[in-house]
Protein backbone atom coordinates (compact mmCIF):
# COMPACT_ATOMS: atom_id res chain seq x y z
CA UNK A 1 0.00 0.00 0.00
CA UNK A 2 1.76 3.22 -1.37
CA UNK A 3 1.71 5.83 1.93
CA UNK A 4 2.18 9.58 0.73
CA UNK A 5 2.87 12.18 3.92
CA UNK A 6 3.35 15.64 2.60
CA UNK A 7 5.16 18.89 4.35
CA UNK A 8 6.22 21.86 3.94
CA UNK A 9 2.95 24.13 4.15
CA UNK A 10 2.46 27.11 5.70
CA UNK A 11 1.68 30.31 6.11
CA UNK A 12 2.77 33.68 4.30
CA UNK A 13 2.51 37.11 2.51
CA UNK A 14 1.51 37.39 -0.89
CA UNK A 15 4.38 37.14 -2.85
CA UNK A 16 5.97 34.64 -0.94
CA UNK A 17 7.21 31.41 -1.51
CA UNK A 18 7.40 27.59 -0.25
CA UNK A 19 8.20 24.54 -0.94
CA UNK A 20 5.87 21.34 -0.43
CA UNK A 21 7.21 17.90 -0.56
CA UNK A 22 5.61 14.93 -0.49
CA UNK A 23 7.49 11.25 0.75
CA UNK A 24 6.28 8.13 -0.78
CA UNK A 25 6.32 4.67 0.91
CA UNK A 26 5.47 1.73 0.35
CA UNK A 27 5.69 2.39 -3.50
CA UNK A 28 4.83 -0.68 -5.09
CA UNK A 29 3.79 1.78 -8.22
CA UNK A 30 7.42 2.50 -8.82
CA UNK A 31 7.11 -1.66 -9.98
CA UNK A 32 5.12 -1.30 -12.71
CA UNK A 33 6.93 0.99 -16.09
CA UNK A 34 4.41 4.33 -15.62
CA UNK A 35 3.39 6.36 -12.88
CA UNK A 36 2.16 9.60 -12.01
CA UNK A 37 2.11 11.84 -8.88
CA UNK A 38 0.31 14.93 -8.95
CA UNK A 39 -0.52 18.15 -6.38
CA UNK A 40 -4.51 19.16 -5.85
CA UNK A 41 -5.56 21.59 -3.56
CA UNK A 42 -8.88 22.16 -1.39
CA UNK A 43 -9.93 25.88 -0.58
CA UNK A 44 -12.99 25.93 1.76
CA UNK A 45 -15.92 25.35 0.32
CA UNK A 46 -14.61 24.45 -2.85
CA UNK A 47 -14.39 20.96 -4.99
CA UNK A 48 -10.64 19.91 -5.11
CA UNK A 49 -8.50 21.05 -7.66
CA UNK A 50 -5.57 20.37 -9.55
CA UNK A 51 -2.43 21.98 -9.63
CA UNK A 52 0.26 20.15 -11.17
CA UNK A 53 1.46 16.60 -12.23
CA UNK A 54 4.24 14.77 -13.07
CA UNK A 55 4.93 11.24 -14.69
CA UNK A 56 7.73 8.56 -14.59
CA UNK A 57 9.36 9.72 -17.94
CA UNK A 58 9.41 13.72 -16.57
CA UNK A 59 6.54 15.07 -18.51
CA UNK A 60 4.58 17.94 -16.24
CA UNK A 61 1.17 19.67 -16.10
CA UNK A 62 0.19 22.27 -14.81
CA UNK A 63 -3.46 24.29 -14.06
CA UNK A 64 -3.09 27.51 -15.70
CA UNK A 65 -3.76 29.28 -12.32
CA UNK A 66 -0.13 28.56 -11.40
CA UNK A 67 2.01 28.46 -14.54
CA UNK A 68 4.53 30.19 -14.46
CA UNK A 69 4.92 30.60 -10.31
CA UNK A 70 4.56 26.78 -9.22
CA UNK A 71 6.87 24.32 -10.29
CA UNK A 72 6.72 20.42 -9.74
CA UNK A 73 10.05 18.28 -9.61
CA UNK A 74 10.41 14.76 -8.11
CA UNK A 75 13.27 12.91 -6.77
CA UNK A 76 12.88 9.28 -8.02
CA UNK A 77 16.13 8.15 -5.60
CA UNK A 78 14.46 9.41 -2.59
CA UNK A 79 11.12 8.77 -3.74
CA UNK A 80 10.01 12.59 -2.97
CA UNK A 81 7.69 14.80 -4.78
CA UNK A 82 8.40 18.32 -4.43
CA UNK A 83 6.31 21.51 -5.71
CA UNK A 84 7.93 24.80 -5.41
CA UNK A 85 5.70 27.37 -5.17
CA UNK A 86 6.34 31.67 -5.94
CA UNK A 87 4.56 34.56 -6.53
CA UNK A 88 1.89 33.29 -3.87
CA UNK A 89 -1.53 34.83 -4.04
CA UNK A 90 -4.10 34.75 -1.39
CA UNK A 91 -6.22 32.63 -4.06
CA UNK A 92 -3.70 29.96 -3.82
CA UNK A 93 -4.77 29.61 0.37
CA UNK A 94 -5.70 25.72 0.59
CA UNK A 95 -5.29 22.56 1.85
CA UNK A 96 -2.82 21.11 -0.39
CA UNK A 97 -2.46 17.16 -1.47
CA UNK A 98 -0.17 14.74 -3.05
CA UNK A 99 -1.57 11.73 -4.85
CA UNK A 100 -0.69 8.86 -7.25
CA UNK A 101 -1.75 6.31 -9.40
CA UNK A 102 -0.16 3.54 -11.62
CA UNK A 103 -0.12 3.07 -14.95
CA UNK A 104 -0.55 6.62 -16.27
CA UNK A 105 0.82 9.32 -17.97
CA UNK A 106 0.88 12.90 -17.95
CA UNK A 107 -0.36 15.05 -21.07
CA UNK A 108 0.53 18.95 -21.01
CA UNK A 109 -2.45 20.65 -21.28
CA UNK A 110 -5.24 18.12 -20.45
CA UNK A 111 -7.32 18.52 -17.50
CA UNK A 112 -5.92 17.50 -14.51
CA UNK A 113 -8.69 15.48 -12.61
CA UNK A 114 -8.33 13.93 -8.78
CA UNK A 115 -10.52 10.82 -10.13
CA UNK A 116 -7.87 9.18 -11.77
CA UNK A 117 -5.53 9.17 -8.63
CA UNK A 118 -5.65 6.28 -6.21
CA UNK A 119 -3.50 7.25 -3.56
CA UNK A 120 -3.55 10.52 -1.40
CA UNK A 121 -1.90 12.11 1.50
CA UNK A 122 -3.31 13.77 4.41
CA UNK A 123 -2.71 17.28 3.19
CA UNK A 124 -0.17 20.25 4.32
CA UNK A 125 -2.35 23.57 4.78
CA UNK A 126 -1.07 26.25 2.79
CA UNK A 127 -2.36 30.28 3.73
CA UNK A 128 -1.45 33.30 2.07
CA UNK A 129 -2.39 36.55 3.25
CA UNK A 130 -2.76 39.91 1.35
Amino acid sequence: QVQLVESGGGSVQTGGSLRLSCAASGYTYRWYSRYCMGWFRQAPGKEREGVAAIDSDGSTNYADSVKGRFTISQDNAKNNLYLQMNSLKPEDTAMYYCAAVQQCTVVPGTPLRAQRFTYWGQGTQVTVSS
